[in-house]
């Protein structure tokens, strides 16, 4: 090997940032009795044991009243840890409230507030007057270009074992079965044409018209934009029939096909 290949070998980095997503829920309070979170917590947590547990968790104190904004954060995450939770991060809240977070070894999450634009685009024409070309068709619309996103989906074709977590940005699409004890994720629709006895969670980042279809649905829990039913609740007879499942005003709704 080179003196130079050497030198580029040992001055090589150990490490790189790079961006990427994950699905962090969020605890979301209306109320800063704890010991009335803690016990709601607990119905929760015997519903789905193994769904909530080690879960990273970011507080939410923005919905609190100003009446309820004094709720003691270093009781709450104590409370959330004994719980098996891993509090993340904190919004909202007041500067005590954050420097007794980050002493617990919490972070502050700053909120960006996205404007969404509801109106139409705007054409901008020239003020200045100018004589008409009759040669012009008038009915003749302006063409608006706007930025096309792709959103690549993923699609696997071996079985997801237990264990294995999968996250697609767009759809997922597995070709195979989902084992007990795997988690599958997609911030769009998840189709398997297969088994699926794990998790399924769409529609992650909260799209509310995701889809979740399956050949045999058997699973553990089903999820879309955060709404979601575990096994005991999924109806038996759709057991080993093609379903797919939507959100119906903010109910799961599941479908033969």
């Amino acid at each position: 090997m080179s003196i130079n290949s050497q030198l580029h070998l040992a001055s090589k980095s150990t490490l790189e940032f790079k961006s990427s997503s994950f699905n962090v829920p969020a605890l979301i309070l209306s109320s800063n009795k704890i010991t009335d979170i803690k016990k709601e917590l607990q119905e929760k947590i015997s519903q789905a044991p193994d769904f909530f547990k080690y879960s990273p968790l970011v507080i939410d104190l923005n919905q609190l009243s100003e009446q309820q904004i004094n709720i003691d954060i270093r009781t709450l995450i104590q409370m959330l840890r004994d719980l098996k939770f891993f509090p993340i991060g904190i919004q909202g809240g007041s500067d005590k409230q954050h420097k007794i977070a980050l002493d617990a070894g919490v972070s502050i999450l700053s909120i960006r507030l996205l404007q969404e634009l509801k109106q139409e685009p705007e054409v901008i024409e020239d003020s200045v007057e100018t004589d008409k070309n009759p040669d012009v068709d008038e009915s003749l619309t302006p063409v608006i270009i706007t930025e096309v996103v792709h959103i690549e989906n993923k699609i696997i074709s071996q079985p997801v074992r237990s264990g294995q977590r999968l996250y697609s940005k767009g759809d997922l699409i597995i070709l195979a079965q989902v084992s007990a004890g795997a988690e599958v994720l997609a911030e769009g629709n998840i189709h398997v044409y297969a088994s699926l006895r794990g998790r399924a969670l769409a529609g992650v980042q909260g799209d509310t018209n995701s889809r979740i279809f399956c050949s045999d649905l058997q699973a553990e829990l089903i999820s879309i934009a955060g709404n979601y039913r575990i096994k005991e609740d999924l109806e038996a007879d759709m057991g080993k029939k093609s379903v797919q499942i939507f959100l119906q005003e903010q109910s799961l709704i599941i479908k033969e096909l």
